[in-house]
C-alpha cells in the first residue's frame, strides 16, 4: 500500500455504508465509495456537517443532492494549488491518493540530475503534470477533453507554474502516441491513467481491457536512451495491481532491466487509522533511476 499521508488541505475522516466523508479545504463531502461494504460505522460527528453530498440514482448516475459548495474552490498539495468543482458522477476534479505518485517520480526526477521529459498521457487536470514540472521536468500533457485540459492550465497558473516548460495537447493519446513515434520524440518518464472507456476527440472509442496492452508497448517504445521510468496507474474494477505490475515487466523490464513493483493507492481514515484501498498502480524504474 502506498498512502498518500502529507496532505494538509485534503483529510479522509471517515468511511460507512458505501459513502467516504471527506474535508476538501475547510469544506465537508460525503461521495459513494463501492470499497466502503462496511455497515453502521459512521461514528464521525461531519457527517451532521456535510456541505455537499452526492448521492447515486437507482435509475443509474447520480446527482449532488445537497449542496452548500461554492462554484469553485481551491485546494493545496505543498507549493501545488488545484482548483476543485462539484462536477458529475461523484468527481472534484482531483484524485487526492495520488500524491504517493507525484512524490514518487518527483523524486526520481529530482535525483536525476539531467534533463527529464515526461509524457502524462489521459492526463486530466494536471496533478502529475504539474508534480512533474514542480520538480524540474519538461512535461507533455495530453488528454481528449479540451475542458479539463483548459482546467489544468488553470491549475498551473494556480501553482506558479504557468510558466513552466509544459505543453498541453488535445488529441487521442494513442493516435498522439504514434505521432510521436514517427516524429522520433522520445521522454524519460511516461505517466499513463487511462480510463475504463472513454472516446478521444474525434469520437475514438477506448476500452481499456482491448486497448491496453497495445497502448504500452507503444508508449514504452517513447522512452529515450537514458529513461527513468513508467507509470500505470488504473481505477478499473478488476484490473489488480499484480495484472499491471506484469504487462510493465513483459513490456519494459524484459527489454530495458530496471525494476517493477506495484501496489495500491490509499487514504488513511482520520477515525481508524486504517487505510481506504483507492486505485492500483504499477511502476517501472530504470537501474539506474534507483534512489
Amino acid at each position: 500500500m502506498w498512502g498518500a499521508d502529507r496532505w494538509e488541505d485534503y483529510e479522509l475522516l471517515d468511511t460507512s455504508d458505501g459513502e467516504r466523508l471527506e474535508r476538501w479545504g475547510k469544506l465537508i463531502l460525503i461521495r459513494p465509495d463501492p470499497q466502503v461494504i462496511w455497515k453502521n460505522a459512521a461514528r464521525h460527528p461531519a457527517w451532521k456537517q456535510a456541505d455537499g453530498i452526492y448521492r447515486r440514482s437507482h435509475a443509474g448516475g447520480g446527482s449532488w443532492v445537497q449542496s452548500r459548495l461554492p462554484e469553485s474552490w481551491t485546494v493545496g498539495y505543498g507549493e501545488l494549488r488545484f482548483l476543485l468543482r462539484p462536477m458529475g458522477f461523484k468527481h472534484t476534479g482531483l484524485f487526492p491518493e495520488q500524491a504517493a505518485n507525484w512524490d514518487w517520480f518527483g523524486d526520481l526526477i529530482r535525483r536525476a540530475g539531467r534533463p527529464v521529459r515526461v509524457l502524462n498521457l489521459f492526463a486530466y487536470t494536471g496533478g502529475a503534470t504539474l508534480a512533474a514540472a514542480q520538480a524540474g521536468a519538461a512535461v507533455v500533457h495530453v488528454d481528449a477533453a479540451r475542458g479539463i485540459v483548459a482546467q489544468a492550465r488553470e491549475n498551473a497558473a494556480l501553482s506558479g507554474l504557468g510558466g513552466a516548460p509544459i505543453r498541453y495537447i488535445v488529441d487521442d493519446c494513442r493516435k498522439f502516441v504514434e505521432r510521436e513515434h514517427r516524429r522520433g520524440n522520445r521522454y524519460e518518464g511516461i505517466i499513463m491513467d487511462p480510463p475504463s472507456y472513454g472516446r478521444g476527440p474525434g469520437g475514438e472509442v477506448w476500452k481499456l481491457e482491448e486497448s491496453l496492452d497495445a497502448l504500452v508497448e507503444l508508449a514504452a517504445g517513447l522512452l529515450s536512451e537514458r529513461p527513468l521510468f513508467f507509470l500505470l496507474n488504473s481505477y478499473t474494477t478488476g484490473l489488480s495491481p499484480l495484472t499491471m505490475g506484469y504487462l510493465l515487466e513483459l513490456k519494459l523490464r524484459a527489454r530495458l532491466d530496471g525494476s517493477v513493483e506495484a501496489g495500491e493507492l490509499g487514504l488513511r481514515v482520520s477515525r481508524t487509522g486504517a487505510y481506504l484501498p483507492c486505485g492500483a498502480s504499477a511502476r517501472w524504474v530504470a537501474g539506474h533511476g534507483l534512489p
